[in-house]
């Protein structure tokens, strides 16, 4: 049996801009794992088996696609421990689908290169290319384009999973975005968020396109450098540059819903 930790993962920034001919948006986002993580164990089995998680979808297709391209039956049980809240704008589910592309690889005599796991990755969905790589990465295109990245990696993070807020599905975030013409001033948001990268700048990036929480601004007032929704939300985060000041930060939003302080991970 072999194991692997699957991070979360932050957007630090999310500039969403007009649908492409394919019917996805352009985005320009900034990509960072953290410490919080599901954990995966992948061993052989007669069947596929996904454990330990029974609403998985994306390890399941994963492992289906991945198996067709080898080509195999897809004989392996998948143990799910999970950790990252799911729908959440956290990306777990994005992040185990990657983690057991990999660990299936692993087992091969002859593994897919990068470029055969990243094609079925993408056809997975947006995020789960990123977690085949390492560091922080820029997204664009259809955020499957990815870049890497040299960004700080010394603060602590809060992560706030706000209580009693259904999620609206990611198909009805953009279709409120295209309601109200979010894609105007798209080419100025993505030239901000490029001359903040360039200075190394993550309170300089520009707020998330998709979605806001006034959770933001409490952590901006408890001492954020950096506060914002991640992904569709509704998680949202503050990066601090003292661990003293998140500590206090998390006591302080631990009434609205679950909440945690993880670190960058690379």
């Amino acid at each position: 049996m072999s194991r692997l930790l699957a991070p979360a993962k932050l957007n630090l920034a999310l500039v969403v801009g007009p649908k492409r001919r394919d019917g996805k948006h352009e985005v320009a986002t900034v990509l960072q794992r953290i410490t919080l993580a599901d954990t995966l164990a992948l061993e052989p089995a007669p069947e596929l088996q996904i454990e330990g998680f029974p609403e998985d979808k994306l390890v399941t297709s994963a492992l289906e696609s991945f198996a067709h391209r080898i080509p195999a039956v897809p004989r392996w049980r998948v143990t799910i421990e999970k950790n990252i809240p799911v729908a959440a704008g956290l990306g777990g589910g994005s992040s185990d689908a990657a983690a057991a592309l990999k660990l299936a690889n692993a087992a091969l005599d002859e593994p897919l290169t990068y470029v055969d796991l990243h094609e079925i990755a993408a056809e997975l969905g947006a995020d789960v290319p990123f977690f085949l790589t390492s560091g922080p990465q820029l997204g664009e295109g259809d955020g499957t384009e990815l870049t890497l990245l040299d960004l700080p990696q010394d603060y602590w993070i809060v992560v706030v999973d706000p209580s009693g807020e259904q999620k609206e599905s990611t198909a009805g975030v953009y279709k409120a975005f295209d309601r109200r013409e979010g894609e105007l001033g798209f080419e100025e948001r993505r030239a901000a968020l490029h001359e903040a990268l360039i200075r190394g700048d993550l309170a300089a990036l520009p707020p998330n396109d998709l979605a806001s929480s006034p959770l933001a601004g409490e952590l901006l007032e408890r001492g954020a450098f950096r506060a914002d929704v991640t992904g569709a939300g509704p998680a949202v985060y503050g990066l601090f540059a003292e661990e003293e000041k998140a500590a206090t930060a998390r006591a302080a939003l631990s009434s609205y819903g679950e909440v945690w302080i993880a670190g960058p991970a690379w």
